[in-house]
């Protein structure tokens, strides 16, 4: 669950290689996100009421936006942001979104079976996992899998001594 930052990961396209499809929750309702989220590389979730927001236990505070480490991406999307209003290219924000501009990123790695296989929550706003942390938990993760399911397999074929 991301904040929108102006910012898809770099190396989308790495992940999709991998196997691994990106969604990004925003709490913001439908109609906001139509105006934004046209042609980004991943799938878009709005969560208005941020009813996954609290399922998956994303914060929201101060140090979003407070934390230094986060300043040059804020200054470098402002400056894109007004170079693309001045431009006629997007609109302005608003200047009150729906639930604020105090949240923080999660990033959850989720198995297809629906599991949550391991999650970082963010310490400001643009703390994210890199591509190839992202890449490398994935990878660790369908070799996991696969022993699992290679042992439930060896496990099931095996016939027990009463069978006999």
């Amino acid at each position: 669950m991301h904040e929108p930052s102006g910012n898809a990961h770099p190396a989308q396209h790495d992940g999709e290689a991998a196997g691994i499809r990106e969604v990004v929750v925003f709490h913001s309702s439908a109609e906001e996100l139509a105006e934004h989220a046209t042609g980004l590389p991943f799938a878009v979730i709005a969560d208005p009421d941020k009813k996954l927001y609290a399922e998956f236990g994303v914060e929201q505070a101060p140090r979003a936006l407070l934390a230094p480490r986060v300043w040059p991406t804020i200054a470098l999307a402002v400056v894109r942001g007004l170079w693309a209003i001045a431009r006629r290219r997007e609109r302005p924000p608003s200047i009150r979104p729906h639930g604020g501009r105090l949240g923080l990123p999660a990033d959850f790695l989720i198995a297809p079976d629906g599991r949550v296989v391991t999650c970082k929550y963010g310490e400001h706003a643009y703390d994210q996992w890199p591509v190839d942390e992202v890449l490398t938990l994935a990878a660790r993760a369908r070799r996991a899998e696969t022993r699992r399911v290679s042992r439930l397999r060896r496990g099931g074929s095996r016939r027990s001594p009463a069978a006999s």
